[in-house]
């Protein structure tokens, strides 16, 4: 007997029949057609991406039937909307889990995360201080922490939200570093590649990425913030007791610095704002390295690659102008 194998959501385009396929289900709602009907909306994933879903002549019952967050075996058949591929489910049910990997199911960074690792760890061991390079240390030959740092996306939804996003983000940041931290000497370049290791560290434990990405009990109580500072702290003190002396407040406060005034603003979840050298160049590249993220997602996404624009970013707060990009690309190819 043949085995079916799997078809990636990215592989699927407008015409394409799918007979009892399981994917991952993001989002689910149930509406109003404008003649009073039920319709479902759904968000349908797998590790190949996303994509919008339908199901007209619903009911509450099929809805409920939905589980959320949960993987579901579907029919349908895909056809093309505002020129991007919508699935239109025809018939569905909850998948029995007992077997499948949810995680299977969820995107994934497209580099190595092993060599992305020991990127990491090449750049982190040219840190000079003995005391900065104890602390990273720490937290690098812990194994729990290092094992879901390597695996966590690096946010819910924004930018890098994929299994190995967060050590992704991590790292271009520190590359992005070593190529501005030569134009400004009077930065103390230890703090700044301790700060970008640590800055999002508090997301191994605020992001669940088991089945999905969504906030841990923790993180929508405390924050990926506290929670790298309450590390840091913890990591210090132990450092304390092996060596017999106290861990040098000077480098130990502008470090947490760096953690509390990353995001910039107030507004985006900073208890205080950049007011170090160090701190606000781990902000900017931080900024720019996200951005960078979702503006190659946005131009990423959909089927319609002639369209000048994308849809609407909101974390931009515009639409991405594809033309440059194409451009280049194609310039890239002749």
């Amino acid at each position: 007997m043949a085995v079916q194998t799997h078809r990636d959501l990215a592989g699927l385009s407008a015409g394409d029949v799918v007979d009892d396929e399981v994917y991952l289900v993001l989002q689910k709602d149930l509406r109003k057609t404008s003649n009073g009907g039920l319709y479902i909306h759904a968000v349908l994933a797998d590790r190949s991406g996303q994509m919008v879903a339908r199901m007209w002549n619903a009911s509450q019952e099929i809805f409920d039937s939905i589980p959320a967050n949960g993987l579901v075996h579907v029919r349908g058949h895909v056809e093309t909307y505002k020129n991007r591929p919508q699935f239109i489910i025809d018939g569905l049910r909850a998948a029995d889990e007992e077997g499948i990997d949810p995680s299977a199911f969820l995107p994934a960074s497209a580099h190595d995360p092993d060599a992305m690792w020991e990127r990491l760890k090449e750049i982190l061991r040219t840190i000079e201080n003995r005391d900065l390079l104890a602390l990273v240390g720490k937290f690098i030959k812990d194994d729990a922490f290092a094992e879901r740092f390597r695996r966590a996306p690096a946010a819910r939804s924004n930018h890098h939200a994929y299994l190995g996003g967060l050590l992704e983000h991590t790292l271009s940041v520190l590359e992005l570093a070593l190529l501005v931290l030569p134009r400004y000497p009077r930065v103390n370049r230890d703090l700044v590649l301790a700060g970008i290791f640590l800055h999002d560290a508090g997301k191994t434990a605020e992001l669940n990425c088991e089945t999905n990405f969504d906030y841990t009990v923790e993180g929508q109580l405390l924050g990926h913030i506290v929670q790298a500072v309450c590390w840091v702290h913890e990591k210090a003190r132990e450092i304390e007791q092996e060596t017999g002396r106290a861990f040098p407040k000077e480098l130990l406060v502008p470090l947490e610095h760096i953690i509390v005034a990353h995001h910039g603003r107030y507004e985006f979840g900073s208890p205080r704002l950049p007011a170090t050298a160090e701190a606000l160049m781990v902000h900017y590249l931080d900024n720019l390295d996200a951005r960078m993220n979702m503006v190659f997602t946005a131009i990423d996404a959909g089927s319609d690659e002639t369209a000048e624009f994308t849809d609407w970013v909101h974390a931009l707060d515009t639409r991405v102008y594809r033309g440059t990009a194409m451009r280049t690309a194609g310039d890239a190819d002749d």
